[in-house]
């Protein structure tokens, strides 16, 4: 049987979402981004003025906040359509605001144990990439392909900054490196769920190789 689950994880701009993408498309499965929903979870806590600091008040917002992701259902480049609330935030997710908080969210406990419950859910239904930062090692650490994707950090503030910029986002690529690094240290820092390969995940250096040549590797070892 091919499998029917597969972990994608790896730091902030390393591909993951257009190898995730890019592949489910192929595969005819559902593409997740599981980190939608921590950036959910931090533009509904910015946009009620609640403090990111407050381990308490951002994990009760995270308990009681209804969080949808749909296949898309405006065609304006986006890949997933995002609910929260049954409010559609999709455009509002990638801003420089909730890049520099939403690590901060996704340390806390009580916030990652309410987005885990959701998105095993929705992994349980198989026909799935997911990506992530803790997938293969705690969303769904029975995944029967498990890859973790990597690149350097300047190489991914560089993706981060034309993406930036294609969206209008001014920051410039110190700022954008300076946040990266920030970001690596929170993730892989942090008590709950840090950001590590799995280790059975297949590695994948994502600096040397076009998406397609990744795509076409996981293809292979899926088959």
């Amino acid at each position: 049987m091919k499998p029917r689950t597969i972990a994608i994880d790896g730091p902030s701009g390393s591909g993951k979402s257009t190898v995730g993408e890019l592949l489910a498309k192929r595969l005819g499965y559902l593409y997740f981004d599981t980190g939608v929903m921590y950036r959910a979870v931090t533009c509904a806590a910015l946009q009620r003025g609640l403090n990111v600091a407050s381990e308490g008040q951002i994990s009760q917002l995270a308990e009681r906040l209804q969080i949808d992701v749909l296949p898309p259902t405006v065609a304006d480049g986006r890949q997933n359509t995002v609910l929260a609330d049954s409010v559609d935030i999709t455009d509002k997710l990638r801003s420089a605001e909730i890049d520099a908080n939403v690590s901060t969210v996704a340390s806390y406990a009580r916030v990652r144990a309410a987005m885990v419950r959701q998105q095993r859910a929705i992994g349980e239904r198989g026909r799935v990439v997911m990506i992530g930062r803790d997938i293969g090692t705690v969303v769904l650490p029975h995944s029967e392909l498990k890859v973790y994707l990597t690149a350097s950090v300047e190489e991914r503030a560089r993706r981060r900054q034309r993406e930036n910029a294609q969206r209008g986002d001014g920051s410039s690529y110190a700022d954008v490196l300076r946040m990266m690094r920030r970001r690596d240290e929170l993730d892989m820092g942090r008590e709950n769920s840090p950001l590590r390969p799995a280790p059975e995940a297949h590695l994948v250096d994502s600096e040397r190789l076009r998406a397609a040549e990744i795509v076409d590797s996981i293809e292979q070892l899926w088959k």
